[in-house]
């Protein structure tokens, strides 16, 4: 899923070589509410819907350098740009260049000359089904209790998030956390308590994070925090934050509750080779080093073993 705020005007990406032809859609497309993005080569188009992910991509079946095939194969196979939906251009009836454009992804193959009402048509109707899409997509990954994002949308989210990491050599923080005496709490004072403090706990995590950062319910009361750009000092001080407001925390409706979580940190893994498991195991053993360490804290991972979020440990840890 790309995601994208519905608010933003939709991104147009025009791959053609024919600067005739962009002037033509500049021209005529220019009351559809769409920002124009151009390239003039294949090797350019994808480069531009790598880096500005558009809303819908126009691509031009025949191009010296990589055809429309190539190219579509190519944005097919990335992650990165394989939602994003294209529509082929081609002077071509032929059935069999119609059959292999929708057997390699596109979305919609439109002839040239382009009749430019029918065009329209088709982008809205393209845009209109993405958004769709996307907001279906989008609501899928929300935890219907907390509002969070779920453990399927962290997935996916923290292998994005290693990837960037290893390619722009940038640190990142990952936090596992838990509610202390969860199921104590839910016996006593019974299941609907526990979901109060459940999204009390969420609320405190969305008010301290960044706009940036991922917070998600990893499954029942344990929740991760994806911190990108981020270092160790800086998420323990995150941690320590929502840990002290959630033990300040009060419930009109339960007030004998006090709740407390422990935090579990790591900016390593246990072995970079291995992928995001080994960024989840770091985060666990620090957040299992937090509760045997009495709780209500914020523990750091490092390979020399785990220890309190302090200046020293987290020198350490680095």
């Amino acid at each position: 899923m790309i995601d994208r705020k519905p608010e933003q005007q939709p991104v147009l990406l025009l791959i053609d070589d024919a600067p005739e032809i962009h002037r033509l859609m500049a021209m005529k497309l220019k009351d559809e509410g769409l920002d124009f993005l151009t390239a003039f080569s294949g090797v350019e188009g994808i480069e531009l819907a790598e880096r500005q992910l558009p809303s819908l991509i126009l691509l031009d079946v025949t191009m010296p350098d990589h055809d429309g095939f190539e190219v579509l194969h190519t944005l097919k196979e990335n992650p990165a740009t394989k939602q994003i939906p294209v529509i082929m251009l081609s002077a071509s009836h032929a059935s069999e260049d119609k059959v292999r454009s929708f057997e390699l992804g596109a979305m919609d193959y439109v002839t040239k000359p382009v009749d430019v009402p029918e065009l329209r048509a088709r982008i809205q109707s393209a845009i209109r089904l993405t958004r769709l899409m996307e907001m279906l997509e989008h609501r899928a990954q929300i935890d219907g209790l907390t509002g969070l994002w779920n453990r399927a949308h962290f997935d996916r989210r923290l292998e994005a998030e290693l990837s960037e990491r290893k390619r722009r050599d940038t640190p990142l923080a990952l936090v596992m956390c838990d509610l202390d005496h969860f199921k104590k709490l839910n016996d006593s004072f019974g299941h609907p308590a526990g979901d109060a403090v459940l999204e009390a706990f969420a609320s405190l995590i969305t008010q301290e994070i960044r706009v940036n950062d991922i917070a998600c319910r990893y499954g029942g009361e344990e929740f991760a925090l994806i911190l990108p750009r981020t270092g160790l000092s800086e998420a323990v001080g995150v941690c320590e934050r929502i840990r002290k407001a959630l033990s300040a925390r009060t419930f009109r409706k339960y007030p004998e509750i006090q709740a407390a979580a422990s935090f579990g940190v790591t900016g390593q893994p246990i072995d970079d080779s291995v992928g995001s498991g080994a960024w989840i195991e770091g985060a666990d053993q620090a957040l299992y080093s937090a509760k045997e360490g009495g709780r209500n804290c914020v523990h750091v991972f490092s390979p020399h073993g785990c220890a309190p979020g302090t200046p020293e440990a987290m020198r350490i840890a680095g």
